[in-house]
């Protein structure tokens, strides 16, 4: 079997598995009691912080494999890579506003890897599979915050 199929497969899978913490937090965030739902809105934004921060390692990766880059691509995209985590430690400095900022950080993540994952030379089907997750996690994010703002209670 073709290796490069395998990793594309697996890939997938892990990348939608990684989607399973945001959805099952946003569900919980709608049925659990509403004394409850500080802890579920928590650990929604842990969550979204690693998975933010995570986002930046694959350009040091590409830029480790890519020697063949100009330098001012190579600055720019080390540059970049470090910019999700900064993102996403800054959203916890203010935690109502920071839930918001964490959501916008996914979503110039993704549109600043768009652009440089053509620079790697990355095949479409990963940048597809970049919006999608991004979609689902920035709509699971919301979706978490529209409960905080209708049940309440974050015990904050």
């Amino acid at each position: 079997m073709n290796p490069h199929f395998l990793n594309k497969r697996l890939i997938l899978v892990l990348g939608y598995l990684g989607l399973v913490p945001f959805v099952m937090l946003t569900i919980a965030c709608w049925l659990v009691s509403p004394d409850w739902l500080g802890e579920f809105i928590r650990g929604q934004m842990a969550y979204g912080v690693a998975a933010l921060s995570f986002l930046g390692g694959i350009h040091w990766g590409a830029m480790v494999l890519r020697a063949d880059m100009s330098a001012q691509r190579t600055k720019w995209a080390l540059i970049w890579g470090i910019m999700p985590t900064m993102i996403a430690w800054f959203s916890t400095l203010f935690f109502a506003y920071g839930y918001t900022l964490l959501i916008l950080g996914f979503i110039a993540a993704y549109q600043v890897d768009k652009r440089l994952f053509v620079w790697y030379g990355l095949p479409g089907w990963f940048t597809e599979l970049r919006y999608r997750l991004t979609c689902v996690a920035v709509g699971a994010m919301v979706l978490a915050m529209l409960a905080a703002g209708v049940r309440g209670n974050l015990g904050a």
